[in-house]
């Protein structure tokens, strides 16, 4: 493959962008790639286009970039499509905050499980239809490389409702969760052996090694030591179920019963209530200074990411080996998790594509957890391929953290108040308020 023509729809996430593009172009044999570069916002499309040119001249890069209002005229051609797409934006995630506190749920991130999960999706399930029909349209055999939450929800519906194959879903949880394990442990971070499995956001760390040693037991010994280590969400759980997770204390809070709903636990655990709604603050300010540094000639950052896609891409161009974190339909990957889920495992890269692992059966305990979120995802998924509004509801009251908060008739009262906040972006099926 020469040359290969790489999609970036949702380009005018700039920052986002800059990294992947950074990556792209710090591989010699991706420097004479075709960028396409597609978002519905004409300012920001304009500013990806001008980050993007800055960063090819700075990493002495000689790729063809195009930007495009038009998505199949983007697509035309693809070989890779990357989805870095969040529909609503920041508007749409303040109601993910606001309605649910309201009615007495705390959220933390909301992007993943719980009742800002399932509305992102459920914005999310008619975008993604559309891409994957423009896809099967214009280039069928193009790689999607989806970096949207939901993650599992996302490519679980992906590949349900388009039918197409050559989906995985990108994460970067498992490579900083061993990277920052490292460091807490001084340990080098390219000397360490490791494997992980389970989903996205709560797999878990089955594997840590250090010259044929397991480093479980240094851990066990730092945490023992140190009392700050123990007000971490992520080291409650691996304490009482012997593995470590892989995704920040701020998310795994949100995918259980036993934390958000309890004060004690909050302030033990020093749990950031509405964080994520300071990132969609940070990431606006950061895009706008990035807007007014290409306006006005001055520099901008061109640090690479170690993000998943552009290793992907250069494996396959290149035949060059190596192994990432995907997330794919299960198909017997985890034999103790429900087939037609979505999980994440390792997964070999060359040039004839991305092959997932087998990961055999997890411990019964993060089994039984990752189970009850493949459920509720399940639900999620189900409402927009059947058109049933109450599996919305099915799908909050499966979740943990929900139900840990509201009783039954809450529960469909909340849903009901997302419905009416976030009207015309879902699917018309799933607009109704339902009452029992």
């Amino acid at each position: 493959m020469i040359n290969p023509k790489i999609v970036l729809i949702g380009a005018g996430s700039v920052v986002f962008t800059q990294g992947l593009l950074a990556d792209l172009f710090a591989f010699p044999e991706l420097k004479t790639a075709r960028i396409a570069l597609h978002d519905i916002d004409a300012e920001r499309l304009a500013t990806a286009e001008a980050a993007a040119r800055y960063i090819a001249e700075r990493r002495g890069a000689a790729a063809h970039i195009t930007a495009h209002a038009d998505r199949r005229e983007a697509l035309d051609g693809a070989d890779f499509v990357i989805n870095l797409v969040q529909i609503g934006m920041g508007e749409a995630t303040r109601v993910d905050f606001e309605v649910p506190a309201r009615h007495g749920v705390r959220q933390t991130i909301g992007d993943t499980l719980g009742v800002g999960g399932i509305f992102r999706a459920l914005r999310t399930f008619p975008f993604l239809k559309a891409l994957g029909e423009d896809i099967a349209a214009v280039c069928p055999g193009a790689w999607l490389l989806n970096y949207t939450n939901p993650m599992a929800m996302n490519v679980q519906y992906l590949v349900a409702a388009t039918g197409l194959t050559r989906v995985v879903g990108l994460c970067h949880s498992v490579h900083w969760t061993i990277h920052d394990l490292c460091d807490l442990l001084r340990v080098p971070f390219d000397e360490v052996t490791y494997r992980a499995a389970g989903v996205n956001h709560q797999a878990w760390v089955l594997r840590f090694e250090h010259d044929g040693t397991d480093l479980y037991p240094r851990l066990d010994a730092l945490i023992a030591e140190d009392e700050q280590l123990r007000r971490r969400v992520r080291v409650d759980m691996y304490r009482r179920l012997g593995y470590y997770p892989t995704e920040t204390s701020e998310h795994s809070s949100e995918y259980v019963p036993w934390y958000l709903h309890h004060d004690s636990e909050i302030e033990r655990l020093r749990l950031p209530i509405g964080a994520y709604l300071g990132i969609v603050d940070e990431n606006v300010a950061a895009y706008e200074r990035t807007r007014d540094a290409l306006a006005a000639g001055a520099p901008i950052d061109v640090e690479g990411t170690m993000e998943y896609a552009p290793q992907i891409i250069h494996s396959m161009v290149t035949g060059t080996p190596r192994t990432v974190y995907g997330n794919v339909p299960n198909h017997g990957l985890i034999e103790n998790l429900p087939a037609h889920g979505v999980v994440e495992v390792p997964c070999l890269v060359d040039r004839s594509g991305v092959r997932p692992t087998r990961a055999g059966a997890l411990p019964p305990q993060l089994a039984a957890l990752n189970r009850t979120y493949l459920s509720m995802n399940d639900l999620v998924v189900r409402a927009a391929l059947e058109d049933e509004p109450r599996h919305i509801r099915h799908a909050a009251m499966t979740d943990p953290a929900t139900a840990a908060a509201l009783r039954g008739e809450q529960i469909w009262e909340l849903c009901d108040a997302m419905v009416r906040a976030h009207g015309e972006r879902l699917q018309p099926a799933l607009r109704a308020t339902l009452a029992i």
